[in-house]
């Protein structure tokens, strides 16, 4: 992975850079999620992976399906990451170029895994939080799993909140066996 992110960087900042000057941060954030949705497809892999095929007709087969998602900024990346045979780097090209997105933006998702449902007031009271602690706009997605006996885990970015039942009594079990 740390390869594919290191190949993936420069195009990420390069398309993050074209996008910031045309003002297209959010048509570019869909064109690249959406090429790498196409290019994790398993009949898409068995395109690119063909080495009977040449690059050119990669490249026909990908742009025809998604030619409706790509104006000729996109068109012109896709071609130039085939005829460099990057292809397959775009869903790490994607999350990079979200990430310098979520910068620019100053915002950052946050997922909160819960063990009991959470209720919306609790969520904006989070997010106010958070907020005020991370000093950037936070975007909350929460999930339920039983299996945090209560409580609450955040991930905002790299920093990891461990508030539950679970994570709790795991750091006692550890102390105690220390």
């Amino acid at each position: 992975m740390a390869e594919l992110t290191t190949v993936a960087r420069p195009y990420a900042k390069a398309a993050f850079q074209f996008a910031e000057e045309k003002g297209q941060l959010a048509e570019w954030s869909t064109m690249l999620s959406f090429t790498a949705a196409v290019v994790e497809d398993s009949a898409v892999v068995e395109i690119l992976d063909d080495p009977k095929l040449t690059t050119e007709q990669q490249l026909n087969m990908f742009t025809q399906i998604c030619a409706d998602q790509l104006d000729e900024g996109g068109k012109n990346f896709v071609a130039l990451l085939a005829g460099n045979k990057r292809l397959s780097a775009l869903s790490a090209i994607s999350e990079l170029y979200e990430k310098l997105k979520a910068e620019k933006e100053q915002s950052v998702d946050v997922k909160i895994t819960s063990a009991f449902e959470v209720t919306s007031d609790q969520v904006s009271n989070l997010a106010s939080a958070l907020k005020t602690r991370l000093d950037r706009e936070v975007n909350i997605e929460a999930e339920v799993d039983q299996s945090l006996i209560g409580g609450l885990i955040i991930h905002a970015g790299d920093i990891v909140i461990d508030g539950s039942v679970r994570g709790k009594l795991a750091k006692l079990a550890e102390t105690m066996s220390a």
